[in-house]
């Protein structure tokens, strides 16, 4: 479906016959990872939506828009596997028609790591999400703790905009050499993409590290200089409190340890649970 009137009514009938819908937002170029979030969704729900738009006001003037991967077909299709029961795929114009002049910002959860070096990206994020979750008006919507500075941004948003969709996280999926799933893996060259499986693996190290009583700053430090060698440019390596992200300097709460990495013209982020 293209247009949210034909959304609305189609939750509308669901709902009239006492069905429950979960929703699943995505910009496309699904992969496992994805499918994964509509296997969550169908655990909890009667009825999964699943929406693909490339978000224009999410990215920077010098981000990956243009060619961030579209395949609307292969990707309808795997929906269709995967068991979804309706695909909302909009356009610009209906998402943003002539006139749009509203924006949504979470302060504090969005200042740093990739809030920091990617200015207005969350505010891009919490707009569009904002707009799906009243557009299906659906009881759940999953989203996967890879991007785990956007979950509690969207939770928090969904909290404070007194939103009733119950925000699901749903864990990372990986590949078998430990990279997360990632739409941006297509870009990484086969060289690029053997490297890329030491990002992962830094990271289980420094958590390991932590957990086993080696100081926080020496363990990032260490991850740091250990991802700057292999190549892979770190934009920030930070051990984060698991529900506000302030800074954690003793392991003495629930902890993510988060990191975005550059490698060539690609950047990846990851976390894990400390």
């Amino acid at each position: 479906m293209r247009t949210v009137a034909a959304l609305r009514a189609r939750v509308r009938e669901w709902n009239a016959a006492g069905q429950s819908v979960a929703l699943v937002p995505t910009m496309g170029a699904l992969h496992a990872g994805h499918l994964a979030l509509v296997a969550a969704g169908l655990a909890r729900a009667d009825r999964v939506v699943a929406s693909i738009f490339v978000n224009p006001t999410q990215f920077g003037p010098n981000e990956d828009f243009s060619r961030y991967p579209r395949r609307e077909a292969e990707d309808a299709a795997a929906l269709a596997g995967a068991g979804c029961h309706l695909l909302f795929a909009p356009t610009v114009e209906e998402m943003y028609p002539a006139g749009f002049a509203s924006s949504v910002q979470v302060a504090g959860l969005t200042a740093e790591l990739d809030g920091a070096h990617r200015p207005g990206h969350f505010d891009g994020v919490a707009t569009v999400v904002s707009k799906l979750l009243n557009q299906a008006g659906a009881d759940f919507a999953m989203f996967g703790e890879k991007d785990y500075q956007q979950l509690l941004t969207v939770r928090r948003m969904a909290a404070d905009l007194d939103i009733p969709t119950e925000i699901v996280g749903v864990p990372t999926v990986r590949e078998a050499d430990g990279l997360a799933l990632s739409s941006r893996n297509a870009y990484l060259s086969a060289e690029e993409r053997a490297r890329a499986a030491l990002f992962p693996k830094t990271l289980m190290a420094a958590r390991d590290a932590i957990r086993a009583g080696t100081a926080v700053e020496t363990a990032l430090a260490e991850a740091d200089a250990a991802l700057r060698a292999a190549g892979l440019v770190p934009d920030y390596v930070a051990l984060r409190d698991a529900e506000t992200l302030l800074p954690v300097t003793v392991l003495d709460r629930p902890a993510r340890i988060l990191s975005a990495i550059r490698l060539g013209s690609t950047r990846l982020i990851d976390n894990l649970a400390v």
